[in-house]
């Protein structure tokens, strides 16, 4: 009977998170802001709901940091810094439970959340704790389109285009999860357009290297 018990209760959370999943993601991935911002707190109210439904459990948290994370920016700057610093700590407890729930999100939002906010003293941003996050949902699910797609995006914020070019590819080229197929193909979309960016980025670094070099040799040439 204990056992019917908790597999009826893993069932329910994981049937719980994949609604919350799918309703972010048609949210999220469209422009209309004005829906954004009424559907932002109804979601959040939603996922607060799972994390006191299950405490142990580190799904809800990641959802719940997720979503106050995308509601941030259209908070007030002072209020968005206190909000993602709540996120932070979901993401650190999520991963003290279990930091392979959901094939190791926590990681990359965190990791997500380091590169992309400023440092201290303003915030908590950091690119070499978010190069190190990053790795480790890599280590996790090295086939997964968000890691790849996020670490990408940290190289090419680094001017690594190089090292970002193979990991947008390995992002368009992962499988699509059934139950976030629609997340999943946004994604998808998203990290081919990045693949061209970081492309025409290498192909400029590597023309104006070439144009350096040949401006140089001609100094040489003239003395």
């Amino acid at each position: 009977m204990l056992l019917f018990s908790a597999q009826l209760l893993a069932s329910d959370l994981t049937a719980s998170i994949a609604d919350l999943e799918s309703a972010w993601a048609s949210v999220y991935y469209q422009s209309d802001e004005a829906r954004q911002k009424r559907a932002y707190p109804e979601l959040m109210e939603k996922a607060t709901e799972l994390v006191n439904r299950y405490p142990d459990a580190a799904e809800p948290k990641i959802w719940l940091a997720t979503i106050m994370s995308t509601n941030a920016a259209f908070e007030s700057s002072l209020t968005a810094l206190s909000t993602l610093e709540k996120a932070k700590k979901l993401l650190e407890e999520a991963i003290g439970i279990d930091p392979k729930a959901l094939d190791g999100a926590a990681y990359v939002t965190l990791g997500t959340l380091y590169y992309m906010l400023p440092g201290w003293p303003v915030s908590f941003g950091d690119d070499e704790m978010a190069e190190q996050l990053l790795k480790a949902s890599l280590q996790i699910n090295p086939e997964g389109i968000d890691a790849n797609y996020f670490y990408a995006d940290f190289l090419l914020r680094q001017d690594r285009a190089m090292e970002a070019e193979a990991f947008f590819n390995k992002a368009t080229q992962a499988p699509v999860r059934k139950q976030q197929a629609f997340a999943d193909t946004q994604l998808q979309n998203e990290a081919r357009l990045a693949l061209a960016h970081a492309q025409q980025r290498k192909a400029n670094t590597g023309k104006n290297k070439f144009q350096s070099l040949f401006t140089t040799a001609a100094i040489n040439t003239n003395r």
